[in-house]
């Protein structure tokens, strides 16, 4: 039964994400007619609230709140939040709405992993067996809220954040119902600032090794945010050529862009294989390279001949993401003490979905306004693509110079 509400929780986290995350840039560009810059900068918030909530979400659990009730409380925040999205008409106004919503939803992300964690642990399962089938249900339900959304024609309206808000109101009225997660208060009475906000881990970026590891976190974290930012627009734009208007891509392709997930929940599988066989310096050179040919891909793709480079650049999407994003943490996992390896992880997120991410959403939205967009409001998606790929290709170069990895002779770094 545990692991049943547990299963629940995860789903519903990304469910109430899901349902809007994919299609914004639908609703943005083609519903409202707003500029790249403009979209950008919305889209950015999503790393602006990543780059403080997360920390400061984690002391008031570690400290002073139930972990559950501080949950709940967001996600209703977050809900009652959405909910005024269809009053906005100017992205400005929008731009605060979303950053709202986000400082609340950014952060419990992590704390519904220290949730589940916690619950496993006091119902004395083993946590590194009983959690990644829970997970993989996170990943399900992201995919289920992009259906929800393209079958209920919502892609293109604020229907969308409607969905998402009637479920983030009703996981957080759920979550209350959970096994209690009292704060645990077991940090040092003499311990610095920085180690209660969680920076100690700053410290490894005085290695050559792991701050080049993480300055290339933070470029593919740009990356990652540009397949979320434009893939569906991309698709739904060509609804302007009569050829394309009435096909299944235009139609339904949310539901296509679901196969990047479907295609994340299967490389996951495959990853401890990748590891031990090339080692995280291949791994993530592998997930750079499959990003160029994910945009390259999408770059000459189209919705009948050119069918099959959609669908297979969504399935390069699944080793791109799960290449660099959880090897890079089992990375830390394995290369960083056990007393900063929580911190370092922050920072890794910090930098992937923070500093990335938002340098991500910001820089692409004026070139694209710079440089691909004509007469009015047109976009030259095959130019965007190929810009894409081109930042990948350089980025994939410079870390293959760059970057060296000796693992298996180094020890840990150490606080």
């Amino acid at each position: 039964m545990i692991r049943f509400r547990l299963t629940v929780l995860g789903f519903m986290q990304f469910f109430v994400w899901g349902a809007w995350l994919i299609t914004i840039g639908t609703y943005c560009f083609n519903a409202k007619g707003w500029t790249g810059a403009q979209f950008g900068a919305i889209f950015s918030t999503l790393a602006l609230a990543s780059l403080f909530m997360p920390a400061i979400t984690g002391i008031i659990a570690d400290r002073w709140m139930r972990a559950e009730r501080l949950y709940g409380l967001l996600h209703i925040f977050y809900g009652l939040t959405l909910f005024l999205v269809p009053q906005v008409n100017d992205p400005d106004t929008l731009y605060y709405v979303i950053f709202a919503a986000m400082i609340c939803y950014m952060p419990t992300i992590a704390l519904s992993n220290s949730i589940s964690f916690r619950i496993l642990k006091d119902a004395q399962y083993d946590v590194v067996k009983a959690f990644p089938p829970i997970r993989v249900w996170g990943t399900i339900g992201f995919i289920v809220a992009m259906w929800t959304t393209n079958l209920t024609g919502s892609k293109a309206n604020a229907n969308q954040f409607i969905i998402a808000a009637v479920a983030a109101i009703a996981l957080g009225i759920y979550s209350f119902t959970l096994p209690a997660c009292h704060p645990e208060k077991s940090m040092r009475k003499d311990a610095g600032w920085a180690d209660q906000l969680g920076l100690s881990a700053f410290r490894l970026l005085g290695t050559y090794r792991m701050a080049l590891f993480f300055v290339f976190s933070m470029f593919l974290g740009g990356a990652l945010q540009l397949t979320n930012m434009y893939g569906d627009s991309f698709l739904d734009d060509f609804k302007r050529f009569p050829e394309y208007a009435d096909s299944f891509v235009v139609k339904y392709s949310t539901i296509i862009l679901s196969i990047s997930q479907i295609s994340e929940t299967l490389f996951i599988l495959t990853i401890p294989f990748f590891l031990k066989r090339f080692g995280i310096k291949q791994v993530m050179l592998i997930s750079m390279l499959a990003w160029v040919l994910r945009f390259g891909l999408l770059a000459y793709s189209d919705p009948a001949g050119g069918l099959w480079m959609i669908i297979l650049s969504c399935v390069v999407y699944g080793m791109a993401f799960d290449f660099f994003n959880i090897s890079g943490s089992l990375f830390i996992e394995t290369t960083t003490d056990a007393s900063i390896r929580s911190s370092a992880q922050g920072l890794f997120m910090m930098m992937t979905n923070g500093v990335g991410a938002y340098l991500g959403s910001m820089v692409s939205g004026l070139v694209i306004d710079a440089y691909f967009t004509h007469g009015a409001g047109e976009k030259d998606w095959t130019g965007i693509w190929i810009a894409f790929a081109g930042y990948a290709l350089v980025v994939a170069i410079l870390f293959a110079v760059m970057f060296r990895s000796n693992e298996r002779s180094e020890a840990p770094v150490r606080h």
